[in-house]
């Protein structure tokens, strides 16, 4: 059975494709000469086998190397079907870390950077018919600080909150065939729920001239909107959609609208594609976040997209809808995506189930501190952004995390300004936070992180947010007082706090703070805790850290293998009491 064999990019489906999942040849290279030994060479054999898409530190891999690895090279041979002949044949990887070289029957391909987003090349003209091979290299370095590497640890071991690395291929390789002629390339779908209408940008491939761009909208088998652009003369399009039926996508409903593209010429079909959005604004009012203009308080969990077996990829696509499944259960109504950028079918299954997600990047571990660094987070950051725009459950961005001092050097406050103007100019219908937790330089809302224990000493910190004062960790500590200072202005989220300590008797791990010694204890302090920030009425929202256990930090609400540490309708009834920004409403 090939593993992870679901489509993989559910907001652009074409019918004819064809995953490559499965067994590849595979081989490490950690002296780097693997080009100058000619690996990338058609009949070349590699010297080992691994399971794609898992990364080869995974067990499910069949390699489970946890050393670092320089370079990794993966072979395969290709088989094109028949009915393909005549079209043109894309090769897609979903996400390969770091830097990626392909190669078709030993003649390059392309080249990518970047460990979390996708990337595509036509191989159509390096094709023989002959025994065609696909081969990748894949060269990562975290420790250069020069590449987003999240909670990938950079010393042998997994520690604190750094976890098992992934490199080289660890999202789906897959064939698709396109039109020779034209095809579309690439989609943007942006509802307007003041005029019930979803706007869609188009950017086609290859001979656009002539062609006509039509699309269906339909709600449960229901056709409710339609247009076309005639006559196309240049290579992006745009036009509006309007419904006539309006189903606005909310917490717990996801109401998705299907739509469906045919791009033709003279009457003749060159591409049909599937897609769906959601209809919903999301903006800040005040210090109060609003979806479809009502006041929703976030009940936010941290989501860090680890798993036992699978590391960065989740065995099956089930894992990914039981993750957030087993959110809603706790009473949680979305989650930070944090320090990675989830793969499209998580975002799939957040869009059907109404779950609100902040985007971010896997940012640990990259240098701050030189403004020059930019030009190795920025390209990838847009890739992010532009892969994931049209999904309703992305609410926010947030690009950066904790961006603390390297080697004694502070953040170059011009990175992370920089990177809020392009992210609020590509997408200005979402709020951005330029840094979660510290240190703010330009952002749409000051958010902190607290992990404080004492819930009377934790609800005191956020009696004075009127008066202009957070007194967050931050600011008690006069070493970063004067770096970070709230200005009375922004809305106030605590993206972090918790992290109670729950580690099962005659276990090692860590977690916030003494642990707890009951159940009750730990009930209790959750409670506490959680209370401080429903009760205040200046706070948009909270995120709890975490939904589950990752290696060695254990204070999740599950264990590393997602089992409910503690009666879920318990954690819910806390979690979902009105709040009081609310109660307004």
């Amino acid at each position: 059975m090939i593993p992870r064999n679901e489509y993989p990019r559910p907001q652009l489906v074409r019918d004819n494709w064809l995953c490559l999942n499965g067994e590849w040849q595979f081989e490490i290279d950690n002296s780097k000469s693997g080009a100058e030994r000619g690996l990338y060479e058609k009949d070349r054999t590699l010297e080992g086998r691994i399971t794609v898409p898992f990364c080869p530190e995974s067990r499910l891999s069949g390699v489970g190397h946890r050393d670092f690895m320089a370079c990794v090279w993966y072979k395969r041979t290709l088989e094109i079907p028949d009915e393909w002949k005549g079209k043109r044949i894309l090769l897609h990887f979903g996400a390969v870390d770091y830097h990626a070289t392909v190669y078709i029957n030993g003649k390059r391909a392309c080249e990518h950077r970047g460990g979390y987003t996708p990337f595509c090349t036509d191989i159509t003209d390096l094709l023989t018919g002959e025994g065609d091979t696909v081969t990748l290299s894949a060269s990562d370095d975290l420790r250069s600080h020069l590449q987003p590497a999240g909670k990938q640890s950079s010393r042998y071991e997994s520690y604190g909150c750094f976890y098992t690395r992934t490199t080289g291929i660890w999202q789906t390789v897959w064939l698709e065939a396109v039109d020779a002629r034209c095809y579309i390339k690439e989609l943007k779908l942006t509802p307007d729920t003041a005029t019930d209408s979803v706007t869609v940008g188009c950017v086609l491939e290859g001979d656009f001239r002539g062609t006509d761009l039509s699309a269906r909208v339909l709600f449960d088998g229901r056709e409710v909107g339609s247009a076309k652009a005639v006559n196309i003369g240049a290579r992006t399009v745009d036009f509006a959609v309007s419904l006539s039926e309006r189903h606005l996508w909310d917490v717990g409903q996801g109401n998705l609208y299907d739509i469906v593209f045919d791009l033709s010429r003279g009457g003749e079909v060159l591409d049909h594609v599937g897609s769906y959005f959601g209809l919903r604004c999301v903006s800040l009012d005040g210090g109060k976040f609003t979806l479809n203009g009502r006041v929703v308080f976030g009940r936010w969990v941290l989501d860090q997209g680890f798993y036992p077996d699978g590391v960065y990829t989740a065995p099956t696509d089930d894992d990914l809808r039981s993750d957030i499944v087993n959110s809603m259960r706790l009473g949680f109504n979305g989650a930070r995506l944090h320090e990675k950028v989830f793969e499209p079918r998580f975002l799939y299954w957040a869009d059907r189930l109404g779950y609100l997600c902040w985007g971010e990047q896997g940012n640990w571990g990259f240098d701050v501190s030189s403004a020059g660094n930019i030009q190795y987070f920025l390209p990838e950051w847009l890739e992010a952004g532009a892969r994931d725009y049209s999904h309703p459950s992305i609410i926010g961005w947030c690009p950066f995390n904790e961006t603390w001092d390297r080697d004694g050097r502070p953040q170059d406050n011009s990175v992370l300004s920089t990177v809020y103007r392009v992210t609020k100019a590509l997408d200005p219908t979402r709020p951005v936070i330029d840094t979660s937790g510290n240190y703010h330089v330009e952002t749409d809302i000051f958010d902190v992180h607290d992990y404080e224990q004492n819930p009377e000493l934790f609800r005191s910190y956020y009696e004075k947010i009127s008066d202009g004062i957070v007194n967050d960790q931050i600011q008690r500590n006069p070493k970063r007082r004067d770096r970070q200072k709230y200005d009375g202005k922004l809305p106030v989220f605590v993206s972090e706090y918790g992290g109670i300590a729950w580690i099962p008797e005659g276990e090692s791990g860590w977690g916030y703070g003494k642990g707890p010694k009951t159940e009750e204890e730990f009930i209790e302090r959750y409670r506490g805790l959680t209370d401080a920030l429903l009760d205040n009425e200046y706070i948009l929202g909270f995120c709890y850290t975490q939904l589950y256990d990752v290696e060695q930090e254990q204070n999740g609400l599950m264990t590393y293998g997602r089992k409910f540490k503690f009666d879920p309708d318990i954690i819910k009834k806390i979690n979902e009491r009105t709040a009081a920004v609310e109660k307004a409403n």
